[in-house]
């Protein structure tokens, strides 16, 4: 009874106030605008987003409606009442911004990137929260350019008929300047190694051509990604770029210092995969033959990468699933499981594929690293992979998805939003050493027109030679996803010092590129030269029988197994490379055969060692003497301790190369040895190495001898650039070889 007391007393208290309660649930019959002058009343009508015959409920109902107003940002006072059927909004409206003005940079290329992206316009309504913002993204893009000591001014001046001029008074100052680059904390590697991998360097003086010698907050989020990317790929699951920041040291000069805690290395445990009940198992045969293989392994986010792109390709090819996949990670100590779950989803078919951002770069060029397509079933991890292989394009400094519902039920829509960067390039470097001297500069555009085409020019010069290259290359001919490539060449070999000979060469090449298996890459091309030779007074009678004009073409095939757990700074893995050039038109008919191999391990903490394997054939199919040009030389870093060149058989005083070629080399980084110097590197290594075969004399091949050496090698960064030191000793050679215990080099850029 008590129960049905305290039910009828809510009901009563309830009942009484929604009578109290003020209701206005009435339709709007007149509306009156009251304080407009250039802003119409439809215009206005249309912002409230109400109209005659409206209902009003509530109070709530009339706050949206000056809600709404307020958000048009063309008023700074609005006041909205609503009585008796009549709805009266007061407005004052906001100053019309007659001009802008600009003051204080002059260069237009600084003027596009400061002013851009910015609220207010000319004869749009002046509002002081934008005028805020706008001042924040000028003073942020400043920054972005290196101008962190600039000052931004705005003027504002009232005229007639509610109108403002508004003057935008920048004092640019100079560009803040990178003196110095640290890394501190726990960060396991020394500097010397961190400065190669960041994009960010310190300033010199004669780095008047790059532009990452300036501060820029925009590259050090980059290089954090970097840093993080690289720590990952190292073993370091858990490591922690804590903070990032530019210290001071004098105007205009600053320290750019990033914290690193590297924590503890990690290893690899159990892998296993977890499928959806109805897949086939034994589709996944090589990745669970792949877990095994990892157990024990470093840590790397690459091999997590590699695995989860074979899950999505195993599933795809054989399952043809809408799936998704996730890791799961268990840690225990230094070891690290992960599960990688392989899920079912929703069945979805995509309707439509949006492209927003792209001003420069075609929309074709951008579907092409599509992994999904319209009217394909739905997939996040093709969504994902679309997404990667845009960034990997390095057209776009942001590339994001966002996936929204269709038209119709069981469709998606994704959208793909782009912002593009520069992707021109100029470098420049130069480098001194026993060897001589190499000057290099080069224009590069990696988007030409838009179109994905890489367009590049470049020229190097050293002692003996100056080498001038034009190509064009397109990474996707026609959709085909093989690269094609065609290039113009000159070159002019001057060896009459040395010698007794000088070769001119002028033509073209052009080829294509592809992944024909899994990591192994095939090139099929043709290059085509007409070559003059000149002798001197100081060459054979056999060398100055070669002279003269020719014409060579040559069809070149090439294979790249690249195993290699990373492109750059690599220490696990393999690459294997063939190279053949077979003649075509060829008064010489020399056939070139080219063989590469090299290893990557890392024998203790930290140590990188590298076992290489080089051979190489020049021989003519019609038996006649090959060229002086096309003959064999031993590469410089492949036998250290002799004299680039002064190997192998001589002609007289002239050192005229082999028909075949071969070297063995051993190298192994030694991390131990001035362990707390940052900028020093200690390497060991040994070379074996031969060269012989003359077949315009075979009496002049008498010096077929293994050449041999040990030594140590010392990179050192400096503040001029970077230095590396050979100290090395013979083990073995032919009579006629000439020797150096030292060697060093010097290089830098611009």
């Amino acid at each position: 009874m008590f129960f049905k007391y305290i039910k009828f007393i809510i009901y009563f208290i309830v009942s009484f106030k929604l009578i109290l309660s003020p209701s206005y649930s009435e339709k709007i019959n007149d509306i009156n605008i009251v304080g407009n002058d250039r802003i119409s009343k439809e215009t206005i009508i249309m912002f409230a987003n109400y109209s005659l015959g409206s209902s009003i409920n509530s109070e709530e109902d009339v706050n949206i409606i000056l809600k709404n107003i307020y958000e048009s940002n063309f008023f700074s006072n609005v006041d909205v009442n609503f009585s008796k059927n009549i709805l009266t909004i007061n407005v004052e409206e906001l100053p019309i911004i007659e001009n802008i003005y600009y003051e204080g940079i002059k260069a237009q290329k600084i003027k596009d990137k400061v002013y851009i992206n910015l609220n207010l316009k000319q004869r749009s309504s002046y509002n002081e929260v934008f005028l805020k913002q706008d001042k924040n993204t000028i003073q942020n893009n400043l920054k972005d350019l290196g101008y962190y000591s600039s000052k931004v001014e705005i003027i504002l001046t009232e005229i007639d008929d509610n109108k403002v001029d508004l003057k935008y008074k920048v004092k640019l100052g100079n560009k803040a300047k990178i003196q110095k680059i640290s890394f501190i904390g726990n960060k396991v590697f020394k500097d010397r190694k961190l400065k190669s991998v960041i994009a960010s360097e310190e300033y010199k003086f004669w780095k008047f051509i790059s532009g990452k010698k300036y501060l820029n907050q925009n590259l050090i989020k980059f290089d954090e990604r970097l840093i993080k990317n690289f720590y990952l790929n190292q073993g370091y699951y858990n490591v922690k770029i804590s903070s990032s920041f530019a210290k001071l040291i004098e105007e205009d000069n600053f320290e750019l210092i990033y914290n690193i805690d590297a924590k503890n290395k990690y290893y690899f445990n159990n892998l296993s995969l977890k499928l959806p009940a109805d897949f086939d198992r034994t589709n996944f045969q090589s990745l669970e033959n792949l877990f095994k293989d990892l157990k024990g392994e470093r840590y790397s986010i690459n091999k997590i990468e590699n695995i989860l792109e074979e899950i999505d390709k195993v599933t795809l090819e054989e399952q043809f699933e809408s799936i998704s996949s996730i890791v799961e990670e268990k840690i225990e100590n230094d070891q690290i499981n992960l599960t990688f779950k392989v899920l079912k989803s929703e069945n979805l078919i995509v309707e439509q594929i949006n492209i927003l951002g792209n001003n420069i770069t075609r929309e074709n060029v951008i579907r092409n690293q599509f992994a999904i397509d319209e009217g394909d079933p739905y997939n996040d991890l093709l969504t994902k992979k679309t997404v990667n292989n845009l960034k990997n394009l390095g057209f776009f400094k942001k590339v994001t998805s966002n996936i929204e519902e269709g038209s119709t039920d069981g469709t998606k829509i994704i959208n793909i939003l782009v912002e593009e960067k520069p992707t021109g390039e100029i470098s420049a470097g130069a480098g001194f050493g026993t060897n001589g001297a190499t000057i290099m500069f080069a224009v590069r555009e990696n988007n030409y027109l838009g179109k994905g085409l890489q367009v590049s020019n470049s020229i190097l010069l050293n002692e003996e030679s100056i080498k001038g290259n034009f190509s064009v290359t397109n990474p996707n001919y026609n959709n085909s996803d093989k690269q094609v490539t065609l290039s113009i060449q000159a070159l002019e070999t001057d060896r009459l010092k040395n010698f007794g000979y000088k070769t001119n060469k002028t033509g073209f090449s052009m080829g294509t590129n592809f992944e024909y298996f899994d990591d192994l890459f095939l090139g099929l091309g043709t290059s085509n030269f007409y070559e003059k030779i000149e002798t001197d007074s100081s060459a054979s009678a056999r060398q100055k029988k070669q002279e003269g004009n020719y014409w060579d073409s040559f069809l070149n095939i090439n294979f790249n197994y690249d195993k290699r757990n990373q492109k750059y700074q690599t220490n696990d893995g393999f690459q294997s490379r063939y190279f053949v050039d077979i003649p075509v038109i060829s008064d010489t008919s020399t056939l070139t055969n080219t063989y590469s191999y090299k290893y990557f391990t890392e024998l203790y903490e930290n140590n990188i060692s590298t076992v290489s394997l080089y051979l190489k054939s020049v021989n003519s199919l019609s038996n006649k003497d090959v060229k002086l040009s096309e003959r064999a030389f031993l590469p410089s870093n492949r036998l250290r301790g002799f004299e680039n060149g002064k190997v192998g058989p001589k002609d007289g005083s002239d050192y005229v190369g082999g028909n075949y070629a071969t070297a063995l080399n051993f190298s192994s980084t030694i991390p131990q040895l001035l362990e707390n110097s940052q900028n020093i590197d200690f390497l060991f290594f040994i070379d074996a190495a031969n060269l012989w075969g003359v077949d315009y004399d075979s009496s002049l091949d008498n010096n077929n001898k293994i050449r041999s050496s040990f030594g140590l090698g010392i990179d050192w960064l400096t503040p001029i650039g970077p230095m590396n030191f050979t100290f090395s000793e013979t083990l073995s050679k032919a009579d006629s070889d000439i020797t150096e215990s030292f060697r060093f080099n010097i290089g830098t850029t611009f």
